[in-house]
């Protein structure tokens, strides 16, 4: 699976104008579950993002995580992230895992997260999204797993 965690102050999702998921400051979670993942992979992630330690200590240091803060999450279903630019201009998906199998993984990474300790509110898979938010840093990460 691959992710792209950004640190904000606060961020949502909204479809066709109604906010459907949001979150304080914490994380903002874009994933992607690629040909070949397993719930394994999954849990891996989530479990990696919960201890990432991002967040400013007393001296200011990137040293405490989402628990350590009490954050929140927001996670959304991103296919793109599978994106393969190596030939032309226009970018291939291959990579990622079909709907059938990327849905239950996405579902899984969220749940995982949860166990991990971390609220978390979501967007909705295949859906045409806005993801509107305020980046805290920036401190944006690429993971995967």
């Amino acid at each position: 699976m691959k992710a792209v965690v950004q640190r904000v102050a606060e961020a949502r999702v909204e479809i066709d104008g109604k906010v459907v998921g949001r979150c304080g400051a914490g994380l903002m979670i874009l994933v992607c579950a690629m040909q070949g993942d397993t719930e394994a992979n999954a849990e891996a992630l989530a479990g990696r993002i919960a201890k990432l330690r991002v967040f400013r200590d007393e001296a200011g240091r990137m040293n405490r995580s989402i628990r350590d803060t009490s954050g929140s999450a927001l996670v959304v279903s991103q296919f793109t992230l599978a994106a393969d630019t190596s030939r032309g201009n226009r970018p291939g998906f291959a990579a990622a895992a079909p709907p059938e199998t990327g849905e239950p993984l996405y579902e899984h990474f969220v749940a995982a997260l949860r166990a991990g300790g971390v609220p978390v509110e979501t967007g909705r898979f295949g859906a045409d999204m806005a993801v509107h938010l305020v980046n805290d840093g920036p401190v944006t990460i690429p993971m995967e797993r």
